[in-house]
């Protein structure tokens, strides 16, 4: 076994001696699946498919410790990652574990359950394990199997059916870095939406600026009949930090579902999104917008897997690559045999501030039934020197210009999210990240 699975074994035995009287038979069963299947797969390589563009080798070659809960999370700064609009909830985690006196829960319903994962597991556990674990499966992929494994807390919000909430919950993931030695963390995330409900959730990922640590999180979203969310994912890492996180979305019959995702940090990022439309007339919207700059790695990787028929979906990708970063983005739509009238739309493009900036784009339709329609492109390229030339002459000078059209080019993904604050607040870091890569191209 190499020496950084033989750390990881290590890790889940000490942690399973500090949890083992607080779990179920069924869960203590899971995870030692999971790590089995973790020790079986190893880290990922260049020679898979899947993770073609994407060196892992940076996580694989170090160390990480994992987490464990803080005594006292006064001293970790939040104010500037929490949410600016009003919350139903606002759930707060230092490195992975709850941090109950920095969370709010304001505006929350009474029969919606919002708070810790590892306390629901205890507190409802047959309610929880219906769910938990069976959304994302950590057979094929290494590392939702690690975090199946190793999470020791995380999110768990349950929406009763018939309930609408009229403000956003809003998860804050926080991690502190760990000073000298870098910690590990593997925050869960387990959303259900009972049938006819309807909610917003908010997921942000952040860490302070030069700290090195490893974040791989996993989310479940469970949608019943005529459910819909609005679903956000802003990871906003350490530049010197890797974020790994994988979603999971299975929706249920007229269940519609829209996940927007911002990457703004992180030195090595891969976002997997796999969003089932498992019942007839289901609907999904996959919005995505990621900047690197430096030589930092953002991959996203989706698949939108039609299974029932008159079921639609649309997906709009969206990166800006400044420097020596770079980008990978694969797309799979995959209709199903009896996945008859579907409606799928895949675009994805990438702007290049550089010469030196490289994306690589694969999209892909696997489609098994005869009555369908579905598109896809993709469209790598520069900013449009007549288009700055144009705006220098009406009295713009070239880096106002070109900060211009590139907030144009993004403006088409975040125009599409419905949560003003959220446009507002990536604007606002957009912006700043913007102007610091053009101040170094210039």
């Amino acid at each position: 076994m190499a020496p950084s699975l033989e750390q990881y074994k290590t890790e889940f035995e000490s942690a399973q001696r500090r949890r083992r009287t607080a779990e179920s038979a069924q869960q203590t069963r899971m995870r030692e699946d999971a790590l089995s299947r973790f020790l079986e797969l190893g880290f990922p390589t260049t020679r898979q498919e899947e993770w073609r563009f994407t060196s892992v080798a940076p996580i694989a070659s170090q160390s990480f410790t994992l987490a464990a809960p803080a005594v006292d999370a006064g001293p970790v700064d939040v104010t500037p990652f929490r949410f600016r609009d009003v919350c139903a909830a606002e759930l707060v985690f230092v490195d992975g574990h709850f941090a109950p006196a920095l969370s709010t829960r304001s505006a929350l319903l009474g029969c919606v359950r919002a708070g810790s994962l590892a306390a629901a597991v205890s507190a409802h556990a047959s309610e929880v394990e219906t769910h938990l674990g069976r959304v994302a499966p950590f057979d094929r992929s290494p590392f939702v199997a690690l975090n199946t494994a190793l999470f020791a807390d995380g999110a768990y919000l349950h929406i009763p059916a018939h309930t609408v909430l009229e403000h956003p919950i809003h998860v804050l993931f926080v991690s502190t870095g760990g000073g000298a030695a870098p910690l590990q963390s593997h925050p869960r995330v387990l959303a259900v939406l009972g049938d006819n409900s309807q909610a917003s959730i908010v997921e942000s990922y952040a860490g302070p600026g030069g700290a090195r640590y490893f974040t791989n999180v996993v989310t479940e979203i469970v949608l019943g009949q005529n459910a819909v969310l609005d679903h956000y994912k802003l990871q906003q890492e350490s530049a010197d930090a890797f974020h790994i996180g994988t979603v999971y979305l299975k929706g249920a019959r007229s269940a519609t579902c829209a996940s927007h995702s911002v990457s703004l940090g992180g030195a090595l990022v891969r976002n997997d999104v796999v969003a089932v439309l498992g019942g007839e007339g289901g609907g999904c919207t996959l919005n995505g917008l990621y900047l690197a700059d430096g030589q930092r790695l953002v991959d996203n990787h989706t698949t939108i897997d039609h299974v029932m028929p008159h079921c639609g979906s649309r997906e709009i990708y969206k990166g800006i690559l400044a420097d020596r970063a770079r980008g990978v983005f694969n797309g799979k739509i995959i209709v199903r045999p009896d996945a008859q009238k579907t409606d799928a739309k895949q675009t994805n493009r990438a702007l290049l501030l550089s010469e030196d900036a490289q994306v690589n784009s694969k999209p892909e339709l696997e489609i098994f039934a005869n009555d369908v329609k579905c598109t896809h492109g993709a469209a790598v390229g520069q900013l449009d020197e007549d288009a700055v030339f144009y705006l220098r002459s009406r009295g713009l000078d070239r880096s106002e210009a070109r900060r211009l059209l590139i907030h144009a080019f993004a403006g088409d993904v975040l125009n599409r999210m419905p949560l003003e604050s959220i446009r507002i607040g990536v604007e606002e870091i957009l912006q700043r990240q913007l102007a610091h890569a053009l101040d170094a191209a210039a």
